[in-house]
């Protein structure tokens, strides 16, 4: 297609095809800068019908973006999408990344210090961090339309929050969510994010599990947050359970001392413990 070698040309190296039948491309991006040096990896799936009607399938890989930051710059992607439906927007997506990465390192001097005290709370993180599972990302086409057919007008699914777990000075706290579409999903991490305390968080580590009756198949996903690894855990956890149409997010607050292998137990123990007080699955211990 005309636009994906346009973005090559200008691109270069940065530009990289993953499935050129399926239309899965991705590009890395940078700040252009030596210090702090920002990169995030833009994972794109363009739909049959992209630029007309559909917009493109998009996920952002970046071990320093987390909650706040990735929904501002998922918002801005997404008005300049309404301003230009119909048009080719992934030049125009790759330079708002950009142009997000040059503000962050020169507003913050310290750019780097929150994401060392969140990456390396427990463990250094592989450089391999934002190279992105092309493996799942293609899967999850099967399923792209569940981001477009749903209205706009969706309420925010109702938000419980359940007990605290605390272990030397780390304190965990799950909540839990009915949802249905990807959509929801969003708008309930906004939710969770309105709320300051939730916000501060060193770590908010997602995992959800919608059941799509059509495919009988499920529409997965998860996210670590900086906590290596505890997203794929978590959403192991509800493949055990088998439980379907619910998100769980747990918050976890650092407190300065390591615990090793304790924390995933804590994560997955408040996340089993809300997922069976609420109903969502049979009680066990």
């Amino acid at each position: 297609m005309e636009e994906a070698e346009a973005l090559s040309s200008i691109y270069g190296d940065e530009w990289c095809v993953i499935d050129e039948a399926s239309r899965i491309f991705c590009i890395k991006i940078s700040n252009d800068s030596e210090e702090p040096k920002l990169t995030a990896c833009l994972q794109i799936i363009l739909p049959p019908d992209y630029p007309s009607t559909a917009p493109p399938i998009y996920q952002i890989n970046a071990a320093w973006l987390r909650g706040p930051e990735r929904a501002k710059l998922a918002n801005s992607l997404e008005d300049l999408y309404v301003e230009h439906a119909g048009e080719s927007i992934l030049y125009l997506w790759v330079e708002k990344i950009r142009e997000f990465l040059v503000e962050k390192s020169q507003n913050s001097e310290t750019v780097d210090q929150p994401e060392k005290v969140n990456l390396t709370a427990e463990e250094e993180v592989d450089d391999d961090e934002d190279i992105p599972d092309f493996r799942t990302l293609k899967m999850n086409t099967e399923n792209a339309h569940f981001f477009m057919d749903h209205a706009n007008d969706e309420e925010v699914p109702p938000i419980k929050h359940g007990n605290t777990i605390t272990d030397r000075r780390s304190t965990f706290q799950p909540h839990v969510a009915p949802v249905v579409t990807p959509r929801q999903v969003k708008m309930v991490l906004e939710k969770l994010y309105e709320n300051k305390k939730i916000a501060s968080a060193t770590h908010n580590i997602y995992a959800y599990r919608i059941y799509c009756e059509d495919k009988h198949s499920f529409l997965q996903d998860c996210e670590d947050d900086g906590e290596t690894a505890a997203g794929g855990r978590l959403l192991h956890l509800l493949q055990i359970l088998d439980v379907r149409n619910v998100m769980v997010v747990v918050s976890r607050w650092y407190g300065g001392i390591l615990l090793g292998p304790d924390r995933f137990k804590h994560i997955n123990n408040c996340a089993r413990s809300i997922l069976v007080e609420e109903g969502y699955t049979a009680s066990m211990v």
